[in-house]
């Protein structure tokens, strides 16, 4: 916390014990595509660092659950779809997953007065014909999620992450490449992609660079050669409007073995897996008169082989 808002932190709390309230509710959410929205459930807009907080936009909040050590504070935001709030079809395209919030407790009267009071990201959004409620969680949040190593046959990297060490911008790690067809926003056709084997994109990203979805990313499901053409099925629907004539960008996709890493990526010195770790099968196993017993690999009936 810096001097500054401390001291403006100390002067509301000066504000709220004189027992003659003007105070309101601030949300400032910043998506992950770069877009910052304010909203506040007074009746005027409201500036606050920069920022225009919108009014008569329906946001309002129920109780905060506020608590001390390392359990998660949530909450939930109530508001309006419309233009000014958000907009059902942002949040159909997903959007809004994982934008962070800041809730300030504000004077209106002098918004310098201020503080936080909850901080966090957007969880699940439930649509209620024109309204909706978001699940605010807090900073606590990702402690739930599992962390460390997780020894498995395949690879607990991303392609082209800081473990991966493999480089995207290399020539065949990706294209950008023009929709010629589009059935249901989840079957896209391409052409001029011949010089790419078939797969090379499956468990890939697709990535819309104009359009009505920019931003947005996909994952390949699929990758197939059609003669001249190209068909790349995702796994789920863009659901944003794409349509003939956008432009994408096409990552090669990785299926997490460590064959793929070797042949297809020449990158098995950085492959963060364990191909060779037991089976459960080979736990289980007892010794016998017949067959290989030496504790490793086999290949005879019965036993394990393990591609690398």
């Amino acid at each position: 916390m810096t001097l500054e808002s401390d001291l403006a932190e100390q002067a509301l709390h000066a504000h709220l014990a004189t027992g003659a309230t003007t105070v309101c509710r601030c949300w400032r959410l910043a998506r992950r595509d770069g877009v910052t929205l304010g909203f506040t459930d007074h009746d005027e807009d409201l500036v606050i660092e920069g920022l225009n907080y919108r009014a008569n936009t329906g946001f309002s909040a129920r109780a905060f659950e506020q608590t001390t050590g390392l359990a998660v504070n949530n909450g939930e935001a109530l508001g309006a779809l419309s233009d000014v709030a958000l907009a059902d079809a942002d949040i159909t395209a997903g959007r809004y997953d994982g934008a962070e919030v800041r809730v300030w407790l504000v004077n209106w009267r002098d918004p310098a007065m201020r503080y936080v009071e909850f901080a966090g990201t957007i969880g699940e959004v439930v649509r209620r014909g024109d309204t909706f409620d978001a699940e605010l969680r807090g900073l606590t949040e990702p402690l739930n999620q599992p962390q460390g190593r997780v020894f498995q046959s395949q690879c607990s990297a991303l392609l082209g992450d800081r473990r991966c060490g493999v480089v995207m911008a290399a020539p065949g790690m990706s294209v950008e490449a023009v929709i010629d067809t589009c059935e249901g926003e989840r079957v896209l056709g391409f052409s001029g992609l011949g010089s790419f084997q078939a797969g090379w994109f499956t468990r890939g990203r697709v990535e819309l660079l104009s359009g009505a979805g920019r931003g947005l990313v996909g994952l390949v499901k699929a990758d197939r050669s059609l003669g001249a053409s190209r068909q790349v099925e995702l796994w789920q629907s863009l659901r944003a409007g794409v349509a003939v004539g956008d432009t994408v960008r096409l990552e090669a996709g990785c299926d997490k073995r460590a064959a793929t890493c070797k042949a297809k990526f020449a990158n098995f010195r950085n492959f963060r897996g364990f191909p060779h770790i037991p089976t459960e099968d080979w736990l289980a196993a007892y010794p016998k008169q017949s067959g290989m017993n030496d504790g490793g690999s086999t290949n005879g009936a019965g036993g394990t082989v393990w591609e690398v």
